[in-house]
């Protein structure tokens, strides 16, 4: 049942000041929030290995941020931005990013209303490989309320993936209030990006370093990477007055077989520490991809509302357990799925016991999964300090670590 929570009693306010608009000189210098037993502590980020519990599982997300804003021209001099969302045909990543000559994106315009029909052209700079391109895109279909699809065009044969790097700019948040400039390239990617297809960061990736990484490895901390491709649903607001009014965004994510192995060893003896959102998002989505397997054979969709709608009896090893045999039975090195779930307090957490993240927006869903981690009220107790003893905010600001 889908729990009855207004979204106006998870506000606070956020001065502007409070926002990080840029990045610290070194990542691993700032801030770390500790909450554990119902108490608060303060550390670098630096310092993040000394206070988590040895011989655990550390989840990271390696999806890598794509430049996926591209700015186009019509001959009328009517300036379109395209901002690319993910593949529409080829569905697939791997294959967009591969493809020649062609390819369509869903993506959001800006400036729509003065493109109706007919091709824009990507505003070139001098640059003679950027000019062979001769990038173009056309309207596949226009929609209103939610994203268009875009078909791109050019003459070389570059890769999609090249066009991008070459063409487009990295999509930091809007709530930056400021142009993309040379150090997000860089410091809005975090050092073991790898896949790309993401239009955001998974920020709390960002303020890990090569030595922070060393300390965790000398603890005897087990590092394990899964993929979730971060949307722009990300930073929809909730503009319901209940959040069963809210249509949470669909991420796809994907996790190898070696990873399911190492996460059921971890279950049940080893904390479980989820890097992130997106990455506790995957994790406990896979409990109830499990569960479809258990019940029916098979894996399904998260749906968002799934984990409330009917109460599931099996432990996490268990489903991990039954994912694992779907794929060996089917010969599958790498399960890819899409989840749309939400968390929300009343959520009954299944293998996230730690989750290292940033501070978040009020009003979001993301500040919805803290307090239905941390449970109860603390979230406010947790947002408070971090006001109170400056504390920097979003994307670009300081870290906590919380326990469950």
């Amino acid at each position: 049942m889908e729990p009855k929570i207004k979204i106006g009693d998870y506000n606070y306010n956020l001065p502007e000041e409070k926002i990080a608009k840029y990045p610290l000189e070194r990542r691993d210098m700032s801030r770390l929030l500790i909450f554990k037993d119902g108490k608060i502590a303060e550390d670098k980020f630096l310092n993040l290995a000394n206070v988590l519990p040895p011989d655990s599982l550390m989840v990271f997300n390696n999806t890598k941020v794509v430049p996926a804003r591209l700015f186009f021209r019509k001959r009328s001099g009517a300036v379109i931005e395209i901002f690319c969302l993910e593949p529409y045909s080829p569905t697939d990543y791997n294959l967009s990013f591969a493809a020649q000559g062609t390819c369509e994106w869903s993506a959001v315009i800006g400036n729509a209303k003065r493109w109706k029909e007919g091709q824009v052209y990507f505003i070139c700079n001098d640059d003679a490989h950027v000019k062979s391109l001769n990038l173009r895109a056309e309207l596949v279909q226009k929609n209103q309320s939610q994203a268009s699809v875009v078909r791109f065009i050019w003459d070389t044969d570059a890769t999609f993936s090249q066009v991008l790097e070459l063409c487009g700019r990295i999509p930091i948040p809007p709530y930056l209030n400021r142009d993309t400039e040379s150090i997000d390239t860089e410091r809005y990617q975090t050092l073991y990006a790898k896949i790309k297809g993401s239009v955001a960061a998974p920020t709390a990736g960002l303020h890990f370093t090569e030595r922070v990484l060393e300390q965790i490895d000398a603890k005897g901390i087990k590092r394990m990477n899964l993929c979730l491709h971060v949307g722009a649903g990300t930073f929809l607001p909730v503009k319901s007055e209940f959040i069963s009014g809210h249509k949470m965004h669909t991420e796809p994510f994907s996790v190898s077989l070696d990873f399911l192995k190492q996460l059921y060893d971890s279950l049940e003896n080893r904390k479980v520490i989820a890097v992130g959102t997106t990455s506790a998002r995957s994790l406990e989505s896979l409990y109830y991809i499990g569960a479809h397997c258990l019940e029916h054979g098979d894996p399904a969709f998260v749906s968002q509302w799934e984990p409330y709608d009917k109460l599931r009896n099996c432990s996490a090893k268990e489903a991990v357990g039954a994912l694992m045999e779907h794929m060996v039975k089917n010969g599958m090195d790498l399960f890819k799925a899409r989840t749309s779930i939400i968390i929300v307090p009343t959520y009954a957490f299944k293998i996230v016991d730690i989750l290292v993240t940033n501070f978040h927006q009020p009003q979001s869903t993301l500040l919805l999964l803290i307090s239905a981690f941390t449970g109860g009220e603390n979230w406010k107790t947790i947002y408070e300090y971090a006001l109170t003893h400056d504390f920097r905010f979003l994307s670009y600001g300081d870290s906590s670590v919380l326990f469950r």
